[in-house]
């Protein structure tokens, strides 16, 4: 049996309403949020001005159910239709007032979902890739050449680290129950 994964959701925006929505719509779905990491200032790139404005910021939920790790691909359709759904009520001025990245965090690695291929990332399925965005490696979050440049940010290993241990936590009951992880939450039929 496969273990299951930590789902983790990077959350960002410019208006700190929209990424409340998207907590309280995200834990609505997949449930209870185990940690919530401070908002960090997304200054790394002025890719997503155009969309979604200057002054971003980034905002990590980890969910205290664990997760089916062939769930990623489900999860990220999900977080695109959330993030349309928001956009269509015009609330902000924005075209794009969020941005949902879904990953899953395991022991050895935290992967990243995209709709984006590249040579490192591996199609999952339904118009979804996966990529290994860090490495844990002698106690500590590594990131790759490909690694976008926050995802090399002390503090967001930071917070990884923190939501890691409760994975662990977590991962060792799993195991002593020796049950499956059926959750209609992560079933996309």
């Amino acid at each position: 049996m496969v273990d299951p994964s930590l789902l983790v959701v990077a959350c960002f925006s410019r208006h700190l309403q929209c990424l409340d929505w998207a907590r309280d719509r995200l834990q609505t779905i997949y449930g209870p949020i185990s940690l919530i990491s401070k908002d960090f200032n997304f200054q790394h790139t002025t890719y997503y001005e155009k969309s979604m404005g200057p002054g971003l910021h980034k905002r990590f939920l980890a969910f205290e159910q664990l997760a089916p790790t062939d769930c990623l691909a489900d999860v990220k359709n999900l977080t695109i239709s959330l993030e349309k759904e928001l956009a269509d009520q015009h609330l902000v001025p924005e075209i794009r007032p969020l941005n949902l990245d879904p990953g899953l965090l395991q022991l050895g690695k935290f992967l990243l979902a995209t709709t984006k291929d590249q040579a490192h990332r591996i199609y999952l399925r339904d118009g979804i890739y996966a990529e290994v965005t860090l490495r844990f490696h002698d106690g500590a979050f590594e990131p790759w050449p490909w690694t976008y440049s926050d995802y090399r940010e002390p503090a967001y290993h930071e917070f990884l680290q923190q939501a890691r241990v409760f994975f662990r936590a977590q991962l060792e009951k799993f195991r002593q129950e020796d049950s499956g992880i059926a959750n209609p939450r992560y079933d996309s039929s």
